[in-house]
């Protein structure tokens, strides 16, 4: 009995030591890259937005140059939870990430709201041109270095947000009085007042019945999540403001980034860029699909062509005046060249 358990011993440690190279990798060289990477990555659109599309391709642009050692898997919906929640976790170093925007990065570093500002740009050459102003890229370092957070991407631009109301507007004056809902980050609700309106806090996913049952007047929102969100059926009007061009975040922990290897960072990072530039051009072409298709549903257009347009910019500089901003919007603004 004791000569088999003493053999049976033996094979354990034999098999033990056969098993150490493995674990380890192969050895020194290019240990690192055989460790396998998982991002969990959120956002709260539905799965037909065609940013869940597009971030499904960049998962799988990833999942390929990686030879699948890096995995993105993307949760629609906020099936990971609130955006809030991510951010926490985000700061915390989870491998998680999450589409958010610059007003809630501006709950870390202020200055940085100011590109969900009012009329801050105007096109998509304009937001390419941000990536190389020093002014932005020296947020990025305070939010990477001081507060956990890193910014993969900022070229994913969902389009412009317009108002939804049962009034037609033509100026800032006609939208006085009305209740107006707004994320509830500092410079989404200074954006509205400035405009006119009486900003409202309330979740996205109960703006319908929040007009339906009159708890708002309306709301700001882009094209395609209006149609997709079926808000033609409790909104008579969309007034063509196009007062913010909705430039989103793509974020990660800087913690968990750093312990990529650096040919993943790059891959992650170059695949995000080039993902996000792809659908904001696909999605200025959806807007206008969107539209007409508001339209068919009898939603009624006022175009920006029959807006009060620069009584809209002028009333917009007071969020910036509010929050203390307006020499970070102007900094930023001469180092683009607007």
């Amino acid at each position: 009995m004791k000569t088999v358990k003493r053999t049976m011993i033996g094979v354990a440690l034999l098999l033990c030591f056969i098993a150490l190279p493995l674990a380890a990798g192969g050895g020194d060289e290019g240990g690192a890259a055989e460790k396998e990477y998982v991002l969990k990555f959120n956002h709260v659109l539905n799965q037909n937005d065609p940013f869940h599309k597009a971030f499904v391709k960049w998962a799988e642009a990833v999942d390929e140059k990686t030879g699948g050692k890096l995995k993105v898997e993307v949760f629609h919906s906020a099936q990971l939870g609130v955006e809030e929640d991510i951010i926490e976790q985000i700061r915390m170093g989870a491998n998680v990430g999450q589409n958010t925007d610059s007003a809630r990065m501006g709950n870390y570093v202020p200055g940085i709201a100011v590109m969900n500002g009012p009329y801050f740009v105007d096109s998509l050459d304009e937001v390419q041109a941000l990536t190389s102003a020093p002014t932005i890229q020296k947020w990025l370092k305070e939010l990477e270095d001081t507060y956990g957070i890193k910014v993969l991407s900022f070229n994913w631009v969902q389009g412009f947000r317009n108002f939804l109301t049962n009034k037609e507007i033509h100026s800032p004056d006609d939208l006085k009085g009305l209740r107006i809902r707004a994320p509830g980050a500092p410079i989404w609700m200074e954006s509205v007042r400035s405009l006119g309106p009486t900003p409202v806090a309330l979740p996205f996913s109960e703006l319908y019945s929040g007009i339906q049952t009159k708890t708002v007047d309306g709301a700001g929102n882009v094209n395609v999540n209006t149609y997709n969100g079926k808000l033609y059926e409790v909104a008579k009007y969309l007034i063509e403001t196009k007062h913010i061009l909705l430039i989103n975040f793509e974020v990660v922990s800087s913690k968990w980034f750093n312990s990529l290897p650096a040919e993943y960072q790059k891959i992650l990072q170059e695949e995000c860029d080039k993902a996000g530039r792809e659908v904001s051009r696909e999605v200025e072409r959806y807007s206008e699909e969107a539209k007409e298709k508001l339209k068919d549903e009898g939603m009624i257009i006022i175009p920006y062509s029959d807006l009060d347009i620069p009584a809209f910019k002028k009333a917009g500089i007071q969020a910036y005046e509010v929050l203390g901003i307006l020499d970070a919007y102007n900094q930023v603004h001469k180092e683009i060249g607007k």
